[in-house]
């Protein structure tokens, strides 16, 4: 039997073998030091938790609108009233099966086969293949410490097509960590606008800024289609709930979508997700971004002893990206050798870029300090012995 074609086009996540290798020296006995996928050890909160599961006790297990429960769709809206100064009307919000179900709903709605797509080269590699399932071809723009790793106006500028439809942002990305302020957003919404096109922008990692206050670009324009999750910030990666932001005129198509495509987010976790807004779990996300800022030093402070420390800090997410081409040209076999001589798990780069993955790592500062700590002190050996 003959596959699809877009099947060819879609790389496997090399970091899920890796996990897979990890967790299995970590069941034969080794102490493996976890730094290789985006899911901090914090549990969800507490008040998420309980919300949860008095939803499954009272019942709430049948379908909900396609577009999401209203009353979280209000408690998002007012999350952006809130916190980024935005009016965005509840009918604009679509609750989504994790924020893939919210990039499934653009990539489909916004461009098509011979149509053109921008993204920042690295990137996120599931943003270049929900475009190339949709038949959208992708074109990466490189992306370094000159432009603050962000695709910003100018560089939408140069590389903008006749085919081009859309421009797809991150901010704060992954693997960088690295954000545009609220003036490089704006620019980067004129320019794109001046062209016809449309604006994407993944806020997956809003909350989890460090250096600047998180932003949205629905504070900028009414008219950029938004992809947020409640995985992150949030922490509630397994209950996959995510939404999508999207101008008035879009959320009858998207609806469409959203009917066909899942039906509906998973009712519990939407009914669990009201509680994420309370100000006693607010109290409980903000102490675990701390945490997380804490954890980011340590971890910078320790590679810059290694001479390894990234020259931009990351400002947002929890990741580092790290250039190791004093050591290898090939990220992944790096990877795997420092997982087999000292247990250490990171991220071969060339999950996340087409150019200059090889030379890059991404490591995850989503576990405790000591271990953090411990981790660079095996790294430490590691390179000694290249």
């Amino acid at each position: 039997m003959a596959w699809s074609p877009r099947i060819d086009r879609i790389a496997p996540f090399r970091v899920m073998s890796l996990l897979e290798t990890a967790q299995a020296r970590e069941a034969a006995g080794h102490d493996v030091i976890h730094l290789e996928v985006g899911e901090p050890d914090f549990a969800t909160p507490e008040p998420v938790v309980a919300a949860g599961q008095a939803a499954l006790a009272a019942g709430h297990t049948r379908y909900t609108p396609a577009a999401g429960l209203p009353a979280l769709r209000e408690a998002i809206a007012g999350h952006y009233a809130e916190h980024f100064g935005a009016e965005v009307d509840p009918r604009r919000i679509l609750v989504t099966p994790g924020a893939s179900g919210a990039l499934l709903l653009a990539s489909q709605l916004l461009a098509g086969p011979g149509d053109r797509v921008l993204m920042a080269d690295p990137n996120y590699p599931c943003n270049r293949h929900f475009m190339a399932l949709a038949g959208v071809e992708v074109d990466t723009v490189p992306v370094g410490p000159e432009s603050g790793w962000q695709l910003d106006a100018e560089l939408v500028a140069a590389h903008w097509r006749d085919a081009t439809r859309l421009a797809m942002l991150a901010t704060p990305s992954n693997p960088t960590g690295h954000m545009l302020d609220a003036g490089r957003l704006a620019a980067v919404a004129e320019t794109v606008a001046a062209r016809g096109g449309a604006l994407l922008v993944d806020e997956i990692y809003q909350g989890l800024c460090y250096d600047l206050a998180p932003l949205s670009v629905a504070s900028v324009t009414p008219d950029a289609f938004v992809v947020n999750s409640f995985s992150k910030y949030f922490g509630m990666t397994g209950w996959r709930l995510g939404w999508l932001l999207a101008p008035e005129a879009a959320v009858e198509p998207l609806t469409r979508l959203a009917q066909n495509v899942f039906l509906a987010a998973p009712t519990p976790a939407q009914h669990a997700a009201l509680a994420a807004f309370t100000p006693e779990c607010r109290e409980i996300l903000e102490a675990r971004r701390a945490e997380l800022g804490r954890r980011r030093d340590a971890l910078l402070g320790g590679l810059a002893r290694l001479g390894l420390a990234p020259s931009l800090p990351p400002q947002g997410a929890f990741y580092l990206w790290l250039d190791i081409s004093r050591y290898s040209d090939d990220s992944q076999a790096f990877c795997r050798r420092l997982l087999e001589e000292e247990n250490v798990a990171i991220t071969p780069g060339i999950d996340f870029a087409v150019a200059g993955g090889e030379r890059h790592v991404r490591i995850a500062f989503t576990t405790g300090i000591a271990r953090l700590e411990e981790a660079v002190a095996r790294l430490e050996r590691f390179l000694a012995r290249q």
